[in-house]
């Protein structure tokens, strides 16, 4: 038996590439005389001490798989009476040397706090939403904007033959990375995003130009956290928060819903709205993502053996970097000015 034990979990929502962090440290950890635990159901696992020891045979080509074989929760440990200390406790009696965190903000401050409570941990970068600071990219994250991508080309034959307006909501609470690179690549004529807000005026406006040029459809990207200060009185969501303290997106009336009505009442156009929610996080991963995910998995034993705890692997220039966890929660990565207005360009 090896002389030392990694865990890993994941947490959060599921990402395409969390297979491939799976895979990769349980090769690496064995490879390096590690016995690799995988705790399911992200911070769950821990707390109930469900977990499975990870053999070669186990991870084998699951890199090729979207979602994640060992489950996954929203479990928050802070909002579990003397969590951390049961936390670090079952750490102890399930032998775990060092602990890989994979998940975003949420995850990754649960892991940031039970390192400065004595606990050797690690994390390792994952969100769809592109928005975990110091780190260039999250692995998921291209895999959603390529199916943002491929959906938007799909609705754009229904749209014209029709000659509609389709207003898509794109996942991005805080952040519109998603919104905006997926909305580049798939041709959309207006992308709304969280960090700029505009007036609904604006966007009848540029309906209304397509229209009277005798374009007569128009296909509008739109975060789910997207700011129209004049429109929000119409969105509504779920009074229900999460472990974290997150409103619940996606239920009651969404801004893509409100906007629809907004710009069919406004033009007289027929306009529809249509939520792409969990399509964008399901199937398999991108080869970037596949890639991605395992260099980060093999990078973050490493750094397990060069004792870096409290520190996540990250993507820095292409390359594998161990950054501070502080750094990484400290701040949500959102959209800079300069590449919004490079979108704007082919606003039309």
């Amino acid at each position: 038996m090896a002389s030392k034990r990694i865990g890993v979990l994941t947490g959060g929502g599921d990402a395409p590439g969390l297979n491939a962090v799976i895979r990769a440290v349980t090769v690496k950890g064995i490879q390096s005389g590690y016995e690799v635990v995988g705790l399911e159901e992200g911070w769950r696992g821990l707390m109930e001490k469900k977990s499975r020891i990870l053999s070669l045979k186990d991870v084998e080509d699951i890199h090729l798989l979207g979602g994640t074989i060992l489950g996954s929760s929203r479990t928050n440990v802070a909002k579990i009476e003397n969590g951390y200390e049961i936390a670090k406790k079952h750490l102890i009696d399930m032998k775990i040397h060092a602990l890989v965190a994979a998940g975003g903000e949420d995850t990754l401050g649960v892991a940031l706090k039970l390192f400065k409570e004595g606990a050797n941990v690690v994390g390792v970068p994952k969100t769809i939403d592109n928005d975990v600071n110091a780190t260039d990219y999250t692995f998921g994250f291209d895999t959603a904007i390529n199916r943002v991508s491929e959906f938007l080309e799909m609705l754009r034959t229904t749209t014209e033959s029709h000659r509609r307006v389709m207003v898509v909501e794109i996942m991005g609470r805080h952040a519109g990375w998603m919104a905006l690179q997926g909305g580049m690549a798939g041709g959309a004529h207006m992308i709304l995003i969280p960090e700029v807000e505009v007036k609904v005026n604006d966007i009848v406006g540029m309906v209304k130009r397509r229209y009277e040029s005798g374009k007569k459809w128009a296909i509008i990207a739109v975060s789910e956290g997207a700011v129209i200060p004049d429109l929000m009185k119409d969105v509504s969501h779920s009074s229900q928060l999460d472990d974290f303290g997150h409103i619940q997106l996606g239920t009651g009336k969404g801004v893509a819903d409100a906007l629809a009505n907004a710009i069919e009442y406004e033009t007289g156009y027929e306009t529809r709205s249509i939520v792409l929610g969990h399509l964008q996080r399901g199937g398999s991963p991108t080869a970037f993502d596949r890639v991605l995910g395992t260099r980060l998995g093999v990078h973050v034993v490493q750094m397990i053996d060069e004792g870096k705890f409290g520190m996540m692997a990250a993507l820095k220039g292409g390359e594998m970097k161990a950054v501070s966890l502080e750094d990484a929660v400290g701040s949500l990565k959102t959209v800079e000015k300069y590449k919004y207005e490079t979108a704007k360009l082919f606003f039309s």
